[in-house]
């Protein structure tokens, strides 16, 4: 039990102090992911002569523009769209300083199942096929947006836990 679904028929008060400074986390966090996804994350070599320079924006439009429907659409969704909704989801609870237990319950559920699923997977296996299918006939340079993408996904995971402590020790009503 996480200390919200105990209280399903009760109101759940979130402090404002602490939601306020939730909320500049995550229009921090917003920024850095929007930075981290079109931002250059990569550069890839072949044979010397030709290099290619993907952001996660740029990968997921080479997917559509290449006929990739299906990949188009399962790395847009788990590295796009899941990440924003999760960071929406998150700025809906602080933004409202009363919760019913059963709607914030279901909000936590909902971020538990599936924001886990969200950004940093999908990116892993990804650059692991890349590193594996290009191994002897080109080379990956790294770049900054690699990083503002990883930090964009620490600071979502960190701020995820803060409003879960948040919403646990907050008051019934």
């Amino acid at each position: 039990m996480n200390g919200i679904e105990s209280r399903n028929g009760e109101f759940v008060t979130i402090n404002t102090v602490h939601a306020r400074r939730i909320r500049w986390l995550l229009l921090i966090a917003l920024m850095l992911f929007v930075a981290g996804i079109i931002a250059p994350m990569m550069t890839i070599s072949k044979f010397v002569v030709v290099t290619n320079t993907f952001s996660v924006f740029s990968g997921v439009g080479e997917l559509f523009y290449n006929g990739h429907y299906l990949l188009f659409l399962v790395v847009a969704a788990f590295s796009i769209v899941l990440p924003l909704l999760k960071i929406n989801v998150l700025y809906l609870i602080v933004a409202k300083r009363r919760h019913a237990g059963k709607q914030l319950s279901r909000y936590l559920h909902l971020m538990h199942r599936y924001g886990r699923w969200a950004m940093l997977d999908v990116m892993v296996v990804a650059v692991l096929i890349v590193t594996v299918k290009l191994g002897a006939i080109a080379s990956i340079q790294v770049h900054y947006g690699l990083y503002v993408f990883g930090a964009a996904v620490l600071m979502i995971m960190l701020v995820t836990g803060f409003v879960v402590r948040l919403t646990e020790r907050a008051d019934p009503f």
